[in-house]
C-alpha cells in the first residue's frame, strides 16, 4: 500500500526544511483534528522559484510550477507539524493567491499546479475544495502563494 511519503519519493520530491514565519504569525495551527497551514511561497532550494505577475512577466506554465513548489512547502509544513504524512485524513481546502494584472483570468489553471500535487501525494484524500483569487501583489514579489486546511487523524 502506498503512503504519501512513498508517493513523494516516486515523484522525486524531497521535502525541504519548512520556511520559518517572517512576521507575527505561526506556520501552522491545529485545533481538534484540523490543521491550518499559513500561506507558503514558491521557494525552491531556499530561493523564490519565480517573481513577478501573471499577465506580465510570468507565464502560466511558470506559475503552475510555482504553485507546485508552494504546495511542496505546504506539505513540508504539514509533515513538520504532525510528523507522519499518513496522519492526513483529508486535504479539506486549498487557497491560492495569484499575483496578476487586472486582465488576467487563468487563475484556476495556475492553481492546478498545487491541486494536482495534492491528489498525487494524498490520493483521493487529496481531493479538496479551493478558492483561487487574483491579487495585485504578494510578499517578495512572488507570483503565487498557497495555504491549506487538513484533517488530521
Amino acid at each position: 500500500m502506498s503512503t504519501p511519503q512513498s508517493r513523494l519519493a516516486e515523484l522525486g520530491i524531497d521535502l525541504p526544511t519548512p520556511a520559518a514565519p517572517v512576521a507575527n504569525y505561526v506556520a501552522c495551527v491545529q485545533t481538534g483534528s484540523l490543521l491550518v497551514v499559513s500561506g507558503q511561497l514558491p521557494l525552491h532550494n531556499g530561493k523564490l522559484f519565480a517573481t513577478g505577475k501573471l499577465g506580465d512577466a510570468v507565464s502560466v506554465e511558470t506559475a503552475v510550477e510555482a504553485a507546485r513548489y508552494s504546495m511542496i512547502n505546504v506539505i513540508a509544513q504539514v509533515k513538520a507539524a504532525v510528523g507522519d504524512l499518513s496522519r492526513v485524513k483529508r486535504v479539506v481546502r486549498l487557497g491560492g493567491f495569484i499575483a496578476c494584472t487586472p486582465d488576467f483570468t487563468a487563475h484556476a489553471s495556475v492553481m492546478n499546479g498545487a491541486s494536482d500535487l495534492a491528489v498525487a501525494v494524498f490520493g483521493d484524500a487529496g481531493r479538496h475544495a479551493r478558492s483561487t483569487v487574483g491579487v495585485p501583489s504578494l510578499p517578495l514579489d512572488a507570483p503565487v502563494e498557497v495555504e491549506g486546511l487538513f484533517e488530521i487523524a
